[in-house]
Protein backbone atom coordinates (compact mmCIF):
# COMPACT_ATOMS: atom_id res chain seq x y z
CA UNK A 1 0.00 0.00 0.00
CA UNK A 2 1.91 3.04 -1.30
CA UNK A 3 0.39 5.97 0.58
CA UNK A 4 0.11 9.37 -1.05
CA UNK A 5 1.93 12.16 0.79
CA UNK A 6 3.23 15.72 0.54
CA UNK A 7 6.62 16.76 1.86
CA UNK A 8 7.77 20.19 3.01
CA UNK A 9 10.50 21.71 5.16
CA UNK A 10 13.76 20.40 6.60
CA UNK A 11 14.95 19.00 9.92
CA UNK A 12 13.47 16.36 12.22
CA UNK A 13 11.01 14.23 10.18
CA UNK A 14 7.38 14.64 11.32
CA UNK A 15 4.57 12.52 9.84
CA UNK A 16 1.01 13.85 10.26
CA UNK A 17 -2.01 11.53 9.95
CA UNK A 18 -5.56 12.87 9.41
CA UNK A 19 -8.84 11.60 10.81
CA UNK A 20 -11.86 9.73 9.43
CA UNK A 21 -13.34 11.24 6.21
CA UNK A 22 -10.31 13.55 6.06
CA UNK A 23 -7.34 14.11 3.78
CA UNK A 24 -3.81 15.38 4.24
CA UNK A 25 -5.06 18.86 3.27
CA UNK A 26 -6.85 19.12 6.64
CA UNK A 27 -3.45 19.84 8.22
CA UNK A 28 -1.98 21.96 5.40
CA UNK A 29 -2.10 25.34 7.17
CA UNK A 30 -0.48 24.18 10.39
CA UNK A 31 1.99 22.00 8.46
CA UNK A 32 3.36 25.05 6.64
CA UNK A 33 4.24 26.61 10.00
CA UNK A 34 5.73 23.40 11.33
CA UNK A 35 7.77 23.03 8.12
CA UNK A 36 9.76 26.11 9.14
CA UNK A 37 11.41 23.85 11.74
CA UNK A 38 10.81 20.23 10.66
CA UNK A 39 10.71 17.97 7.61
CA UNK A 40 6.92 17.52 7.48
CA UNK A 41 5.16 14.69 5.65
CA UNK A 42 1.38 15.02 5.29
CA UNK A 43 -0.08 11.56 4.62
CA UNK A 44 -3.34 10.32 3.09
CA UNK A 45 -4.28 7.12 4.91
CA UNK A 46 -5.66 4.13 3.00
CA UNK A 47 -9.18 4.61 1.59
CA UNK A 48 -8.79 8.38 1.97
CA UNK A 49 -7.57 11.24 -0.19
CA UNK A 50 -5.34 10.16 -3.07
CA UNK A 51 -4.09 6.97 -1.40
CA UNK A 52 -5.14 3.56 -2.77
CA UNK A 53 -8.46 1.94 -1.91
CA UNK A 54 -8.65 -1.50 -0.30
CA UNK A 55 -11.42 -3.74 1.04
CA UNK A 56 -9.63 -4.16 4.38
CA UNK A 57 -9.35 -1.29 6.83
CA UNK A 58 -7.97 -1.82 10.35
CA UNK A 59 -5.29 -0.33 12.57
CA UNK A 60 -2.70 -3.07 12.16
CA UNK A 61 -2.85 -2.69 8.38
CA UNK A 62 -2.85 1.11 8.56
CA UNK A 63 0.17 1.14 10.87
CA UNK A 64 1.93 -1.22 8.47
CA UNK A 65 1.08 1.17 5.61
CA UNK A 66 2.79 3.99 7.52
CA UNK A 67 5.82 1.81 8.25
CA UNK A 68 6.13 1.03 4.54
CA UNK A 69 6.12 4.77 3.81
CA UNK A 70 8.73 5.41 6.53
CA UNK A 71 10.90 2.68 4.98
CA UNK A 72 10.48 4.09 1.48
CA UNK A 73 11.38 7.59 2.70
CA UNK A 74 14.40 6.22 4.60
CA UNK A 75 13.50 8.11 7.79
CA UNK A 76 13.98 5.46 10.51
CA UNK A 77 12.83 7.50 13.53
CA UNK A 78 10.31 10.22 12.70
CA UNK A 79 7.91 11.88 15.09
CA UNK A 80 4.42 10.48 14.38
CA UNK A 81 1.39 12.72 14.98
CA UNK A 82 -2.23 11.77 14.32
CA UNK A 83 -5.68 13.23 14.88
CA UNK A 84 -8.76 11.11 15.73
CA UNK A 85 -8.61 7.97 13.54
CA UNK A 86 -5.10 9.04 12.55
CA UNK A 87 -4.28 9.25 16.24
CA UNK A 88 -5.27 5.62 16.66
CA UNK A 89 -3.09 4.71 13.69
CA UNK A 90 -0.22 6.61 15.33
CA UNK A 91 -0.78 4.80 18.66
CA UNK A 92 -0.85 1.43 16.94
CA UNK A 93 2.33 2.27 15.03
CA UNK A 94 4.11 3.28 18.25
CA UNK A 95 3.04 0.11 20.07
CA UNK A 96 3.83 -2.22 17.15
CA UNK A 97 7.05 -0.56 15.98
CA UNK A 98 8.49 1.28 19.00
CA UNK A 99 12.01 1.45 17.56
CA UNK A 100 10.73 3.14 14.39
CA UNK A 101 9.79 6.52 15.84
CA UNK A 102 11.30 8.95 18.29
CA UNK A 103 8.15 10.53 19.80
CA UNK A 104 4.37 10.17 19.54
CA UNK A 105 1.73 12.93 19.40
CA UNK A 106 -1.99 12.10 19.54
CA UNK A 107 -4.67 14.74 19.03
CA UNK A 108 -8.06 14.30 20.75
CA UNK A 109 -8.57 10.56 20.75
CA UNK A 110 -8.10 7.83 23.38
CA UNK A 111 -7.07 4.22 22.74
CA UNK A 112 -10.50 2.96 23.86
CA UNK A 113 -13.32 1.64 21.69
CA UNK A 114 -15.98 4.20 20.79
CA UNK A 115 -19.68 3.54 20.20
CA UNK A 116 -20.86 4.10 16.60
CA UNK A 117 -21.56 7.79 16.04
CA UNK A 118 -20.92 8.38 12.32
CA UNK A 119 -23.80 6.30 10.95
CA UNK A 120 -25.78 9.39 9.90
CA UNK A 121 -22.80 10.83 8.04
CA UNK A 122 -22.09 7.59 6.18
CA UNK A 123 -25.76 7.24 5.28
CA UNK A 124 -25.93 10.84 4.07
CA UNK A 125 -22.81 10.43 1.91
CA UNK A 126 -24.09 7.19 0.40
CA UNK A 127 -27.46 8.80 -0.38
CA UNK A 128 -25.95 11.41 -2.70
CA UNK A 129 -26.44 10.44 -6.36
CA UNK A 130 -23.19 11.66 -7.85
CA UNK A 131 -23.98 10.21 -11.29
CA UNK A 132 -26.70 12.80 -11.90
CA UNK A 133 -25.32 15.68 -9.84
CA UNK A 134 -24.12 18.68 -11.85
CA UNK A 135 -22.83 21.08 -9.20
CA UNK A 136 -21.25 21.21 -5.76
CA UNK A 137 -24.19 23.25 -4.50
CA UNK A 138 -26.50 20.39 -5.47
CA UNK A 139 -24.36 17.98 -3.44
CA UNK A 140 -24.48 20.38 -0.50
CA UNK A 141 -28.28 20.59 -0.77
CA UNK A 142 -28.55 16.80 -0.69
CA UNK A 143 -26.25 16.49 2.32
CA UNK A 144 -28.08 19.30 4.14
CA UNK A 145 -31.18 17.12 4.40
CA UNK A 146 -29.35 15.06 7.03
CA UNK A 147 -26.26 17.05 8.03
CA UNK A 148 -27.37 20.45 9.32
CA UNK A 149 -23.93 21.88 10.21
CA UNK A 150 -22.45 23.80 7.23
CA UNK A 151 -18.88 23.38 8.48
CA UNK A 152 -19.29 19.57 8.62
CA UNK A 153 -20.67 19.53 5.06
CA UNK A 154 -17.79 21.72 3.88
CA UNK A 155 -15.28 19.33 5.48
CA UNK A 156 -16.91 16.27 3.88
CA UNK A 157 -17.14 17.92 0.46
CA UNK A 158 -13.39 18.37 0.35
CA UNK A 159 -13.50 14.71 -0.75
CA UNK A 160 -15.39 15.58 -3.94
CA UNK A 161 -13.51 15.62 -7.26
CA UNK A 162 -14.39 15.56 -10.95
CA UNK A 163 -13.67 12.41 -12.91
CA UNK A 164 -12.40 12.33 -16.50
CA UNK A 165 -16.00 12.05 -17.75
CA UNK A 166 -16.80 15.27 -15.82
CA UNK A 167 -19.02 13.52 -13.25
CA UNK A 168 -18.32 13.85 -9.54
CA UNK A 169 -16.78 11.18 -7.31
CA UNK A 170 -15.69 10.65 -3.71
CA UNK A 171 -11.97 10.33 -3.07
CA UNK A 172 -12.65 8.25 0.05
CA UNK A 173 -13.73 4.63 -0.22
CA UNK A 174 -17.17 4.89 1.35
CA UNK A 175 -18.00 1.21 0.96
CA UNK A 176 -14.83 0.11 2.78
CA UNK A 177 -15.34 2.68 5.54
CA UNK A 178 -18.93 1.51 6.04
CA UNK A 179 -18.01 -2.18 5.99
CA UNK A 180 -15.08 -1.74 8.38
CA UNK A 181 -16.59 0.82 10.74
CA UNK A 182 -16.32 -1.53 13.74
CA UNK A 183 -12.57 -1.74 13.10
CA UNK A 184 -12.35 2.07 12.98
CA UNK A 185 -14.17 2.38 16.32
CA UNK A 186 -12.14 -0.43 17.93
CA UNK A 187 -9.74 -0.07 20.85
CA UNK A 188 -5.96 0.01 20.53
CA UNK A 189 -4.40 -2.63 22.75
CA UNK A 190 -0.93 -4.01 23.51
CA UNK A 191 0.78 -6.28 26.01
CA UNK A 192 3.80 -3.99 26.35
CA UNK A 193 3.45 -0.19 26.78
CA UNK A 194 5.22 2.39 24.62
CA UNK A 195 8.15 3.60 26.69
CA UNK A 196 9.20 6.69 24.73
CA UNK A 197 7.79 10.18 25.18
CA UNK A 198 4.18 10.71 24.11
CA UNK A 199 1.98 13.81 24.05
CA UNK A 200 -1.83 13.68 24.02
CA UNK A 201 -3.59 16.94 23.16
CA UNK A 202 -7.22 17.18 24.26
CA UNK A 203 -9.84 19.71 23.21
CA UNK A 204 -11.43 21.12 26.35
CA UNK A 205 -14.87 21.19 24.68
CA UNK A 206 -14.47 17.70 23.21
CA UNK A 207 -15.76 14.50 24.83
CA UNK A 208 -13.39 12.17 22.98
CA UNK A 209 -10.93 12.02 25.89
CA UNK A 210 -12.55 11.86 29.33
CA UNK A 211 -10.69 12.17 32.60
CA UNK A 212 -11.04 8.46 33.34
CA UNK A 213 -9.49 7.62 29.94
CA UNK A 214 -6.20 9.17 31.05
CA UNK A 215 -5.86 6.77 33.98
CA UNK A 216 -7.66 3.73 32.56
CA UNK A 217 -6.27 3.68 29.02
CA UNK A 218 -3.67 6.26 28.10
CA UNK A 219 -1.23 6.00 31.01
CA UNK A 220 -1.45 2.19 30.93
CA UNK A 221 -0.27 2.03 27.32
CA UNK A 222 2.06 5.05 27.24
CA UNK A 223 4.52 5.16 30.13
CA UNK A 224 6.04 8.61 29.50
CA UNK A 225 2.91 10.49 28.56
CA UNK A 226 1.93 14.13 28.92
CA UNK A 227 -1.73 15.12 28.50
CA UNK A 228 -2.40 18.76 27.63
CA UNK A 229 -5.85 20.35 27.35
CA UNK A 230 -6.65 23.34 25.14
CA UNK A 231 -9.72 24.73 26.93
CA UNK A 232 -11.57 26.53 24.13
CA UNK A 233 -11.18 23.89 21.41
CA UNK A 234 -13.43 21.02 20.37
CA UNK A 235 -12.48 17.84 18.53
CA UNK A 236 -10.92 19.77 15.63
CA UNK A 237 -8.24 21.14 17.93
CA UNK A 238 -5.69 21.97 15.21
CA UNK A 239 -8.27 23.97 13.22
CA UNK A 240 -9.83 25.76 16.20
CA UNK A 241 -6.65 26.52 18.17
CA UNK A 242 -3.72 26.33 15.72
CA UNK A 243 -1.43 28.62 17.74
CA UNK A 244 -1.84 26.56 20.91
CA UNK A 245 -1.32 23.28 19.04
CA UNK A 246 1.76 24.69 17.31
CA UNK A 247 3.25 25.77 20.64
CA UNK A 248 2.58 22.40 22.30
CA UNK A 249 3.90 20.38 19.37
CA UNK A 250 7.11 22.36 18.87
CA UNK A 251 7.87 22.48 22.58
CA UNK A 252 7.35 18.70 22.86
CA UNK A 253 9.43 17.80 19.79
CA UNK A 254 12.31 20.10 20.75
CA UNK A 255 12.50 18.95 24.40
CA UNK A 256 15.36 16.62 25.29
Amino acid sequence: MKLHYKEMGHGQPLLILHGLFGTLDNWATLAKRLAEHYNVFLVDLRNHGRSPHADEHNYDLMAADVLELVDDLKIPTPVIMGHSMGGKVAMNYALNYPTRLTKLIVVDIAPKAYPPHHDDIIEALQSVDLSTTTSRSDIDDQLAKTIKEPDVRLFLMKNIYRKEDNTFGWRMNLDAIDKNYENIAAAITAEVPFKKHALFIKGGKSRYIKQEDIYDNIERLFSLVEVETIPNAGHWVHAEAPDEVYDLVTRFIDAD
